[in-house]
């Protein structure tokens, strides 16, 4: 009694597994048939759009049937390849979900009439892209001519420029020699100091700098004379640039900002560790002579004295 119930239960569980089996089988074996417009293709999947707008995908096999109908109750059928299968081919598609749920395409049918129309779109739209890389082309030109052009006019600007800037130095040089030859007055003054090895103007002496241009130009006959000074710390050759610098910048605050004409400034003096008035030995004497000499001076024969 024991072994028929056991031998009963080893074939209901056999026929159970037969039955999962079946409908698993049944299940792979679902198959799809929509009629829409393939909207895309990448290698052996195509895309139709049917319906309201919905979209399916179907993967190509060595098996699925490819075949342009015609004639009447479009009986007639000829074996296509799938390269016909192209963007915007109005077709009817069945297939079957394999085992992953990916739709396998085994018929794929479409009329002679649609797929000229299809390659009528694929044409005109291959004109659009061809036109569109012409115009892309062509705008890419015009950019890198009108780019062209604007470096040429740069470079124009800055040679003209070049020219004007030696213009100005020939300038403050001839004034220079013609107003170091005549005698002077010095009408005014101001000192500018530095830190340790700094060349940029602090802006508390932008004021005093002011004034002193203001002032200056009330004077008959003024050109206004710029030496910059270091202190002995340091290499020579370091201070003769920093006094240079030094001189530079306060020449460029008087010009910009003062308003001082070329012709009334002499040529910037560098003057590097010469003349030295505070003792190098100590900070505050280091501190001293790291300064630029501002004057304006009066031509006595100019202004009549």
């Amino acid at each position: 009694m024991a072994a028929a119930i056991q031998l009963f239960r080893l074939r209901g569980f056999a026929i159970l597994c037969f039955l999962l089996v079946t409908f698993c089988t049944l299940l792979a074996a679902e198959t799809v048939k929509i009629e829409g417009i393939i909207s895309g293709r990448s290698g052996d999947e195509i895309i139709v759009r049917f319906g309201g707008g919905a979209e399916l995908a179907f993967q190509l096999t060595d098996n699925t049937q490819v075949s342009q109908i015609g004639g009447l109750f479009n009986a007639r059928r000829k074996q296509m390849a799938m390269a016909a299968l192209i963007p915007g081919l109005k077709v009817k598609v069945e297939g079957v979900y394999n085992e992953q749920r990916q739709v396998l395409a085994t018929k794929i049918n479409f009329k002679g009439d649609d797929l000229e129309g299809a390659q009528k779109i694929q044409a005109g739209m291959h004109e659009i892209k061809m036109q569109a890389q012409q115009n892309k082309e062509e705008r890419q030109n015009a950019e890198l001519l009108a780019q062209k052009e604007a470096l040429e006019k740069q470079q124009a600007q800055l040679i003209e420029q070049q020219k004007q800037v030696e213009a100005n130095k020939a300038a403050i040089a001839a004034n220079t020699a013609r107003f170091g030859q005549l005698d002077c007055y010095i009408w005014d003054e101001a000192t500018v100091y530095f830190g340790n090895s700094q060349i940029k103007v602090d802006p508390k002496y932008d004021a005093q700098l002011l004034a002193l241009a203001e002032n200056a130009k009330t004077v008959d006959g003024y050109v206004i004379e710029v030496k910059g000074y270091a202190s002995t710390s340091g290499s020579a050759s370091l201070n003769q640039k920093l006094s240079e610098d030094r001189a530079s910048n306060v020449t460029n605050i008087l010009l910009q900002k003062g308003h001082i004409p070329l012709t009334r400034m002499l040529a910037p003096g560098a003057m590097g560790e010469a003349h030295q008035v505070g003792n190098d030995k100590s900070a505050e004497g280091q501190a001293e002579n790291r300064r630029v000499v501002v004057r304006v001076l009066q031509n006595n024969a100019i202004a009549g004295i």
